[in-house]
């Protein structure tokens, strides 16, 4: 927070471009140092995803709150789970990659929230890829390797032949988990 977050709140501040709203920071931590990767403004991101379906709290007295700059006044509760979202992009993002193509079994994926970054339908009334990131999986679980394994399960509940994702997806958390090093 005070390597980053603060620092670059006074630094818009400072230079006459006060924040008011919800900023993410997308960080690299390595051997306990974070490194700032990017900034972002909007609760798209996967990222900011996984942190919302932590949240306890209605964020509207948040977002409120932020506009009349009182964001002092409010207090979010988290809920006291872990979160993990894989993305699946089209096969070939970030290059050229294939628009257009089907997406079943939405309707019917369990344990986890499906997020819709890059989809739309076809004349048909189908569900089609329509971006590279395309879906968002993100679940929950008493500790991030439930999380992580309630995510994968979930993806493969989706039926989309040009799908691509990663499927290691928090392995670093899991493994620190597995240790005994939270």
């Amino acid at each position: 927070m005070d390597e980053i977050i603060y620092r670059t709140a006074r630094g818009m501040a400072a230079e006459g471009a006060p924040f008011r709203g919800t900023l993410f920071a997308g960080l690299m931590i390595k051997d306990g140092k974070a490194k700032l990767l990017e900034h972002n403004v909007r609760f798209g991101d996967p990222e900011c995803q996984g942190l919302m379906a932590l949240c306890a709290s209605d964020l509207t007295d948040a977002m409120l709150a932020a506009t009349r700059g009182r964001l002092g006044d409010v207090r979010l509760d988290l809920r006291p789970e872990a979160a993990l979202t894989v993305v699946l992009a089209a096969r070939g993002y970030p290059g050229e990659y294939p628009k257009g193509s089907v997406i079943r079994g939405l309707e019917g994926v369990t344990g986890a929230k499906v997020f819709h970054a890059g989809t739309a339908r076809n004349a048909a009334g189908e569900v089609v890829s329509a971006g590279g990131r395309v879906l968002n999986v993100t679940a929950l679980g008493a500790d991030v390797a439930e999380a992580q394994a309630k995510a994968y399960a979930a993806v493969k509940q989706i039926q989309w032949a040009d799908a691509y994702y990663r499927s290691d997806i928090g392995w670093r958390a899991v493994e620190r988990l597995r240790a005994g090093k939270h």
